[in-house]
Order: structure tokens, then sequence, then C-alpha cells
């Protein structure tokens, strides 16, 4: 199949520089990925892989050979760090208690409790929680729950986004690549552009003139489509584009207006990765709050919603019938996960750790012209590489050199779009953390100049 592949979700592993980089391995890791590639079914974005781990632990990822690598992408499970040993010890005890599941119609305390923490936590006006196995599921129980709440059936929601790969999921997903080729999906989704003031069509740069014509295309959207269920969307993007705070409030004034849900996709951004425990209190508290990832605590796959009390009315329908809805060991795992943020001010950390990175690459903007723009809160960043500043070409070949480059050094990250280097480390990190990927940036461009 000679098909293009997109970028939008992250590197391929079928260029050049992947094929050239994986060549330099050593016999006893190819030997692991060409048993990995015998059996997995090969996808764009994982199979064949890049390395073979043998530990996952703190901010950092080890190969077989025993490197290091400073982890920025972690997939979102590590907002705590990798293999957390307060969390491996609740999950441990609670093993050893002989409750490690829960049939359907029974609870248990550990879900209990969770539940009861997640109420507590999120943002006032969120009672009710709904738990599944991970976030795809998560989306389709959200989207679920506010097509039977309002009795609508259509949604608005953001090219480029990535909301899972469910019907549903990819439905309301913006990205090409989880779509072409399953022939019809759900019917009622409509898309518009995510607000972004340094790649918009226009080339405008005031903030408030770029919000009004980005709200144009919702408006235009529910003049001739009122009847929508929800507008769905992450309050901050995956890339990270970070929208202006009288954005949302905007799009929440038009969800009351029309009667739609306002939903938060929070699943890369929850749980302190901007800096908040949550990324909607930058902006304004939605009516749900869609949670995974971190959610399991990196060791199990967890996920769920919060809502309003209003919208516990759905006694007569299931929309989150899953086997694992109240699993214990995932409970466990998720509760051992927030009160260990709690406990080591760890959400702080991603707020102090993130200014200070954050003033080092500017410094590298300053010096180096491949960078075009550096957006992102706390923890949660993205440098935008460019040939051209005017143009604002993508610089996509640099930045996957500038991958590879900081690999050997032991700095590992993903790229979205082809040109966007995305840092999402552990929130545990520290200053020597963030000078190590800093000096990492600096010996690649020094090395793609040269």
């Amino acid at each position: 199949m000679n098909q293009p592949i997109s970028t939008e979700q992250g590197d391929i592993n079928a260029s050049p520089l992947r094929r050239a980089y994986s060549d330099n391995l050593d016999d006893h890791t190819k030997h692991w990925i060409n048993e990995d590639a015998s059996y997995f079914l090969h996808q764009a974005l994982s199979t064949p892989v890049m390395n073979v781990l043998s530990k996952t632990e703190g901010p950092f990822i080890y190969d077989l050979n025993g490197k290091a690598y400073l982890d920025l992408h972690g997939n979102g499970v590590h907002n705590a760090g990798f293999s957390n040993p307060d969390v491996i010890k609740a999950v441990i005890e609670q093993l050893q208690q002989s409750l490690a599941f829960t049939p359907r119609r029974y609870t248990n305390i550990p879900a209990i409790q969770l539940a009861k923490k997640l109420v507590e936590v999120t943002p006032v006006g969120l009672d009710r929680v709904l738990f599944c196995p991970g976030g795809s599921e998560a989306i389709e129980m959200a989207l679920m729950l506010a097509k039977q709440v309002t009795g609508k059936w259509k949604t608005i929601s953001y090219w480029d986004a990535y909301h899972g790969t469910g019907f549903q999921a990819s439905s309301v997903g913006g990205e090409e690549h989880f779509s072409t080729g399953n022939g019809p999906m759900v019917p009622g989704n409509f898309h518009v552009e995510f607000p972004n003031y340094y790649r918009n069509p226009w080339g405008w740069t005031d903030e408030e003139a770029i919000d009004k014509e980005y709200l144009r295309q919702i408006k235009i959207i529910l003049q001739r489509n009122p009847d929508m269920a929800a507008i769905i969307g992450e309050p901050i993007s995956a890339t990270p584009v970070v929208p202006s705070k009288n954005y949302w409030l905007q799009v929440q004034e038009l969800c009351s207006q029309y009667g739609m849900l306002l939903i938060f996709d929070e699943i890369i951004e929850g749980f302190g990765r901007t800096g908040k425990l949550f990324a909607s209190e930058h902006f304004v508290t939605p009516d749900v709050l869609v949670l995974g990832k971190t959610l399991g605590g990196g060791l199990l796959p967890f996920a769920g919603i919060v809502t309003r009390e209003e919208y516990n009315v759905l006694q007569h329908r299931s929309i989150g019938h899953f086997t694992h809805e109240k699993n214990p060991l995932c409970a466990t795992a998720g509760l051992a996960t927030i009160n260990y943020l709690e406990e080591h001010a760890v959400v702080q950390n991603a707020a102090d750790m993130g200014d200070y990175l954050m003033d080092q690459l500017l410094a590298l903007k300053d010096r180096y012209p491949l960078i075009g723009n550096i957006a992102g809160k706390g923890l949660h960043m993205g440098i935008d590489l460019v040939k051209n500043h005017t143009t604002k070409e993508r610089a996509c070949k640099e930045a996957e050199e500038l991958m590879y480059f900081c690999m050997n050094e032991g700095v590992a990250f993903k790229l979205i779009e082809g040109n966007i280097i995305t840092i999402r480390p552990a929130l545990t990190i520290t200053k020597d953390h963030c000078d190590m990927i800093v000096t990492a940036l600096r010996k690649g461009f020094e090395s793609i100049i040269r």
C-alpha cells in the first residue's frame, strides 16, 4: 500500500530516518522488534516499534541495554511518574485482599472512594461519576449522555482532534487517519476549526478578532442545525494550542442558548498536566468532564466521566455497561494517584517547572530561527518548527532529525502534525530534568544548522 500516512497524531514508523535509527540498534533489540512485528498487526503509528523497553520508572524509560531516556510523551499516563511506588503499594495491598474484580450489580469500597474523591477535586457542580476501561469508551459515554439528556443527536467538534478509535469517538474526532476506509461513520457530526492564534488561516494576530471568526463557524452551523446535543473538545488541544478564556466563555453561552452540553475531553490534559488539577479550571466548567490515562496511575487502563447532578436521569438506560465499570483494582490505582498528586504538591510542581522550562525554551526561540512558536501551559508544551517565519512552512524533516538526535542524547519526545515537538514529561520532574531537555534540544539545533 502506497497511500500517504497522516502525521497529525504522531511520527510515523515508515520514514527513512526511522529505518536509519532502527538499523543502528543492537542485534538483541532488533530480534525482539522483529518478534513484535511477527505477531502484532502492523499500524502506522505503533508497529513495527521504535525500541524495546526493559523498565519505566519515574520520568524515565529504559531500553534493553539499560540506557535511560527522559520521556516527554508517556501516552499521558505518567503524571505521577512511571511505576509510582505509592500507587504500586496500594495496588499490591488491594490484590492481597482478594478483591481485584467486582461482578456487575455489586459495588466495592475502592470504586466508591474514587468516585467520591473525583467529586471533591473536580470543579464545583460536577457531582456524578461513571467509570469505564479506556478513554475511547469514556467519550462514548459522554456523547450518549448528552444525546439522551437533550433528546438531540447532532454534535459539533474540532478538526484535527483525536478522541479515540471507537466509531462514535472517531466520528467526532477530526482526523482522517482514523475514519477513512471504515465506511459510513456515526451521522450528525459537524466539525469546526480549533482557535489557533499562530496558525489561523487569515494571518491575523488580534486575539479577539480571531476568536470572533472561529466562533462564527459554530454559529453558522447552529443557525442551520439548532438540534445539537453537544459541543465536544479539549480545553487545550493536544498539540497544544491554548484558546483564550473568552473563546470558551462564548462557546459555553452558545451551549446554554441552544440547549447543548459542553463536553471537555481532558484525557490528556487532566490531573495536573497544565499546572492546574484540571485544564478546565483555566477556562469554564463543562457539563461533562472526560478523564482517563493518568486515572489508572500508569499501571492499569481506566477512564470515566464526571457530570452534573441534573443529568442523573437515565435510570431507564445504560450508557456505561462495561465489565470493569467498578473495577476495585483500577479504582485503587486511581485513588492512590490522586492522593500522591495532592500529598506531594505535584500540580504546583507542574506549574513551576512549566514556567522554568518555558523561559529556557523561549531563549532557544530567540537563538534558533527554526522555532516559529512555542505554546502551552504547565508541562503541556509544543514547539512549532518552521522553515520560514513569514510563510510558517512546517519544518517536518528538521523536526524528525531533531527527534532522533535527542533520542541519542537520552531525551524522547513525540512529533505531532509532522513538525511540532510535544513536551509532556512526568509532572514530578526537576530543574535538572528541564535543563537536560534544553541541552539536548540546543545540541540538536546546532547539529541541524551545521
